[in-house]
């Protein structure tokens, strides 16, 4: 009987030359993908990386598995084709906020609202960078760039907001230098049955360089972030703070919470489930609230494959397979003699 293999993080790294520019935060979010599809006991020939255009989408060439660097905005679409011809492959898309929310929005919707079986890793760093710095979908209200001189007047993309609408069922959300966490956060994700859409976000250190500096530097990140756990109450700031619901408004509220009692302060319990308050969590202004990162919901329900393999299956319950009776049923056309149309040939409908 063969061992099983044990791959390392090494063993999913390629043997090319990874040409992002030195200080971009894809090179620690490659580094936890690999530590995550080892973690997992991922099989480099079971595993597909598919990508559309941008800096994000070199990744299928940096990670020993299949990839397919397809065409800007398309990932969703090649990978639904994959994953239906081969269900048993793990799809993992790898987009940037330009490919997957402006020319590819439409294709990441209908992925969403399908529920294909696949991880999607959105890498978010508000700006277009490899077509020299133009300003993106979620970039934000007055950003400069060659494309929006005087300041972008768009309201940007929330991107989990974006996929709660569409339908997705698990969302969850992180940023490229959170080495502890984000592994675990993806073996999350590669759990779910069903399209998992993590938003990472990411510093582009050549044109939007700091644009997350405020919750993700040492000094400041305990008062800016808040990690959801399933079951925990949703504390911050080294647990001195929460969230609660106001029951009259119906929206959260910072409070104070003294000696780590959340209960007596009514701080939430996180609830993975609860779209309701999935929504107020991406809602929360930035600074007056922190930033909600970790999974924010998972409500499962049937893969889009399984549901069409078994649409396949019960279509097909006891009927004979035959290729010539399928090629013949309905209207067909015989050609018959040498005689009658200006061919030669007359045609007769069966």
């Amino acid at each position: 009987m063969n061992a099983i293999v044990k791959f390392s993080p090494a063993d999913f790294a390629s043997n090319q030359e990874v040409r992002w520019c030195p200080g971009c935060g894809d090179y620690s979010i490659l580094k936890a993908v690999q530590k995550t599809l080892a973690q997992i006991g991922s099989r480099p020939e079971n595993t597909v990386f598919v990508s559309g255009i941008g800096c994000s989408s070199r990744f299928p060439y940096y990670v020993e598995t299949y990839g397919y660097h397809t065409i800007h905005g398309r990932a969703p679409a090649i990978a639904t084709g994959v994953k239906l011809a081969n269900p048993e492959l793990d799809v993992w898309i790898v987009t940037g906020d330009g490919d997957g929310l402006s020319i590819g929005g439409n294709h990441m919707l209908h992925l969403l609202r399908r529920n294909l079986d696949c991880q999607v890793l959105l890498l978010n760093n508000e700006i277009y960078g490899l077509t020299k710095g133009q300003y993106s979908p979620t970039s934000r209200v007055g950003t400069r760039s060659p494309s929006t001189p005087f300041g972008s007047v768009d309201r940007p993309i929330n991107p989990c907001s974006f996929a709660l609408g569409a339908g997705a069922r698990f969302i969850a959300r992180s940023y490229d230098v959170a080495q502890a966490k984000t592994p675990d956060l993806l073996a999350r994700a590669h759990a779910h049955r069903g399209t998992s859409f993590v938003e990472i976000y990411q510093n582009c250190i050549v044109y939007n360089d700091g644009a997350f500096e405020k919750f993700t530097s040492k000094k400041t990140a305990p008062e800016a972030l808040l990690w959801l756990e399933q079951g925990k109450p949703m504390l911050f700031a080294n647990g001195t703070k929460g969230l609660r619901l106001n029951r009259d408004s119906l929206v959260l509220e910072v409070v104070p919470v003294a000696q780590q009692d959340a209960q007596a302060a009514g701080v939430l319990i996180h609830d993975e489930t609860n779209k309701t308050v999935a929504q107020l969590l991406l809602d929360m202004e930035f600074g007056a609230f922190p930033l909600a990162l970790g999974v924010i919901y998972c409500e499962p329900v049937v893969a889009f494959e399984n549901a069409v393999a078994e649409q396949n299956r019960a279509a097909s319950a006891g009927k004979k397979r035959d290729l010539n009776a399928l090629l013949r049923k309905g209207d067909t056309w015989s050609v018959e003699g040498e005689t009658g149309g200006e061919n030669g040939a007359s045609a007769t409908l069966q």
